[in-house]
């Protein structure tokens, strides 16, 4: 049996994708390198599980669906642009989440606890927070050129959507970027 590379996150819905590669555009009018995440492949990470054993695939999805699915459907507005590390050494560029992000990390809360158990996730060092990866710069000579221009997104708004499920996804990680397959869905059916 293979490995599957997976990670668990939430789709983002067509307005914001659109609103996101306007926005990637406007940001490479700066001519630096980024590798822009493409609209199909926009999305917010909840947990990145890495190499998951093909055999633990249906068990990790049920374990998602289980752990969310007391949890009511939000609203998720993206708003505003930053970067990893800094905005000063841009490395990894994205879009911040203004309304949403409390649940986003209640919902990482709530998915920890079952996946460290089934052993498909190990904890990560740094303190979850949610963001929508728009690209990765390819060199310091690119942040540089383009850390000047972060600033004025400041206030950039993508837009809302409701996040209504959790996904599974794989990664197949090809020259050309990483293709992403659904695997399985957690709806979020509490409330109402």
């Amino acid at each position: 049996m293979g490995r599957t590379r997976t990670f668990i996150g939430v789709e983002v819905g067509n307005d914001v994708r659109q609103n996101a590669v306007t926005l990637q555009q406007s940001l490479a009018r700066s001519g630096a390198a980024v590798s822009w995440a493409s609209a199909t492949n926009l999305h917010v990470t909840l947990l990145f599980l890495g190499e998951v054993d093909d055999r633990e695939l249906h068990a990790v999805s049920r374990a998602m669906a289980d752990a969310v699915a007391g949890e009511p459907p939000f609203a998720l507005r993206v708003q505003g642009v930053g970067a990893f590390p800094n905005l000063r050494r841009p490395k990894t560029v994205w879009a911040g989440i203004a309304d949403g992000a409390a649940e986003l990390v209640r919902l990482h809360g709530l998915l920890e606890p079952p996946l460290l158990a089934l052993g498909a996730y190990r904890r990560e060092d740094r303190t979850y927070s949610p963001h929508l990866t728009l690209g990765r710069v390819k060199s310091e000579a690119d942040g540089q050129a383009l850390a000047p221009v972060l600033p004025k997104y400041a206030d950039w708004t993508g837009g809302r959507t409701t996040v209504s499920e959790l996904v599974l996804f794989a990664s197949d990680l090809r020259r050309d970027g990483p293709v992403y397959t659904v695997l399985a869905r957690g709806p979020l059916s509490g409330g109402a």
